[in-house]
């Protein structure tokens, strides 16, 4: 019973929102209320609008809504989610285009399990079809999962993973975004020394805490001002009754998006008084730019509790993965042992969750792959969300991880993208001008 009764008091204070805006909307829109002039009820109706839309999103999974892919034949081809392998704590997800023939790039995206669902990858995915075959990671809410599944730690993690690429075979492309950067290293090298026919051809990691003293930042900062005990008495919870969880220890999504929220609070307030003003003006919509992006920002998982309590010791306090020492199973992972999976590290030089210098921490840790298959490139004026979802992965690094894969395939796509002549002089630049950053951290 222990943290369930605030679990439950977090859900309740959510619901009682959405029923205040909910009844806020129905009560100014009463067609009685509109004999005679009123302003009050258009701003009561406005706010009632946003507010239930706001609270009734924080537990909704969001769709994909990917829309029909052209293809050379003329033809829009509709996309279909198809689950390839399906397990207690995540799903391995393909998205099939009806009708098109197999694209030789075969990419699979790596998505965080940091808070938000796989599909907050959804501007990623859209990129990425026209020119590859891609398969999604899809983690599920872990207030969905029965106590009776076990528990979920970094680890397990790290061997969700190898299953993956096992079952994906060994010509395949894996980008992992943030979070789970370190620990796709570690799956890779594990796979290098129990089955290195199953191994990825190439590994681009974007924007991930391989190192995160490398260049500290806020998050980094949190992570070493508490101790393991502050944050279990803290940040853990039970889940409530009314989920199929009930009883399991987790870092509830609520909590998580106070969080995210608190951070930036100015910025977010001011967006909501904005569309609360557009919606009393009529001139808010259905799929706006706001509602665009908060119905994606405010749909919150809960995440297991071993998982997160894990990553923050092994990841960032004790940097397991960044002095080589991780350990899976009881096999020490060795980074070293990977020798001919081509890698790729993208960082953004605004980006204030992992920062420059973070992820590049990967590339020293690589001592047997030659410099021939390393690869890096720091996007100029790009923060954490653009690097893999905004116009600068669009414009810039998409173009750039495309056409690292093709160099570092045994089956180059037949349609490339235009050649940009980045992963040699422009990236290594890059990486020179960080080697100030690493010799700190040293």
């Amino acid at each position: 019973m222990k943290n369930m009764m605030t679990y439950d008091f977090m859900e309740s204070v959510r619901n009682t929102n959405q029923w205040l805006g909910s009844s806020a909307r129905a009560f100014a829109s009463y067609p009685m209320m509109s004999w005679g002039t009123n302003p009050a009820m258009d701003w009561l109706r406005a706010w009632g609008e946003v507010t239930e839309r706001t609270f009734s999103r924080m537990v909704v999974k969001p769709d994909w809504g990917i829309p029909s892919i052209s293809n050379e034949d003329g033809k829009d081809h509709v996309v279909d989610v198809e689950t390839v392998m399906s397990k207690p704590f995540g799903d391995l997800i393909h998205f099939n285009v009806s009708g098109r023939k197999p694209k030789p790039r075969r990419i699979l995206l790596v998505a965080p399990m940091s808070g938000h669902y796989a599909t907050l990858l959804r501007k990623t995915v859209i990129s990425l079809l026209n020119d590859a075959d891609v398969y999604v990671t899809d983690w599920h809410n872990a207030r969905d999962i029965p106590v009776s599944a076990g528990k979920f730690d970094v680890e397990d993690y790290t061997l969700y993973l190898v299953d993956f690429m096992k079952e994906l075979g060994n010509d395949i492309h894996v980008i992992a975004v943030c979070q789970p950067a370190p620990l796709t290293l570690a799956a890779t090298a594990y796979l290098a020394e129990e089955d290195p026919k199953a191994q990825p051809r190439t590994l681009t990691l974007i924007g991930g805490p391989i190192d995160p003293n490398a260049n500290p930042t806020e998050v980094t900062d949190f992570g070493h001002s508490v101790t393991m005990g502050q944050l279990e008495h803290t940040m853990i919870q039970r889940v409530g009754f009314n989920h199929k969880g009930v009883g399991r220890p987790v870092y509830p999504g609520l909590l998580q998006l106070s969080s995210f929220i608190s951070m930036n609070g100015e910025t977010h307030a001011t967006a909501f008084r904005d569309q609360i003003i557009r919606a009393a003006k009529g001139e808010s919509s259905d799929h706006d730019r706001h509602n665009t992006f908060y119905d994606e920002y405010l749909a919150v998982m809960d995440m297991p509790a071993e998982f997160y309590l894990s990553t923050v010791e092994r990841i960032f306090k004790d940097r397991d993965i960044a002095l080589n020492r991780f350990e899976v199973a009881g096999h020490m992972v060795d980074i070293g042992k990977i020798t001919d999976v081509a890698v790729k590290i993208v960082e953004g030089e605004k980006d204030d969750i992992s920062a420059p210098g973070q992820c590049l921490a990967a590339l020293p840790l690589l001592t047997g792959l030659p410099d021939s298959k390393k690869a890096a490139h720091l996007e100029p004026g790009a923060g954490h969300y653009g690097i893999f979802a905004g116009g600068s992965w669009r414009n810039n690094i998409r173009p750039l991880v495309l056409d690292f894969i093709d160099a570092n395939s045994d089956r180059p796509s037949t349609k490339s993208v235009k050649k940009r002549g980045t992963n040699t002089a422009m990236d290594r630049a890059a990486q020179d001008a960080r080697a100030p950053l690493r010799s700190a951290a040293a």
